[in-house]
């Protein structure tokens, strides 16, 4: 085998559960295994050229960032108005400069009941919340990854945040399980509300 045969082989290994777990977050579990191919096979061709301008794990999660938008494009036509368009590129609001009270409860527990109330986000929001809070990529990383600004991204988790403390509010009751971590279990009227809307 060649060289490059064998490198691939080690990023296969490396990478493919890691992305499938990712595109599952975002595109649901009977489309992410198909994507998923397809993401490995767009960086065994892409290897060859890659140059390391970022690292590869940023490249290869961009490569499948934009495998799951357009997925999920294909599927509903998002329109952003021009206000929303331009609310991304404004001054980052000072909350959104240092992690909150709320961002440290969902790094510390991020169960299936708040991951569920993460899928009620827009596109936009449940990105940047998957890659920073369930993949663990820092604000830079995930500026690369999505191709957009270090602002941007403050800004998008800041309201991404504020829209998934709401819903937990409303949504979920909050309690310190046997092990002392901060646990939910959702409200009986959130659950029916949840069906409803899948």
């Amino acid at each position: 085998m060649s060289s490059l045969t064998l490198e691939f082989q080690s990023v296969h290994d490396r990478f493919r559960p890691r992305v499938l777990r990712y595109l599952t977050r975002l595109v649901g579990e009977a489309e992410a295994e198909d994507l998923t191919q397809s993401v490995m096979l767009k960086v065994s061709e892409g290897l060859r050229d890659f140059r390391g301008d970022s690292s590869l794990s940023t490249w290869i999660y961009r490569i499948a960032t934009n495998a799951a938008l357009d997925k999920l494009r294909g599927k509903t036509v998002q329109v952003l108005s021009d206000t929303e368009l331009e609310s991304d590129e404004e001054t980052v609001p000072p909350a959104a400069q240092s992690a909150s009270v709320e961002t440290t409860a969902i790094r510390e527990e991020m169960n299936a009941c708040i991951r569920e109330f993460i899928e009620r986000l827009s596109e936009t929001h449940k990105t940047v919340m998957v890659l920073s809070e369930l993949e663990g990529f820092k604000n830079a990383e995930i500026a690369a990854i999505l191709g957009i600004s270090l602002d941007t991204v403050k800004i998008r988790l800041h309201r991404a945040r504020e829209k998934l403390r709401k819903e937990l509010g409303t949504g979920c009751h909050f309690y310190r399980d046997e092990s002392d971590e901060l646990a939910c279990d959702r409200k009986p009227t959130a659950a029916i509300e949840f069906r409803r809307r899948r």
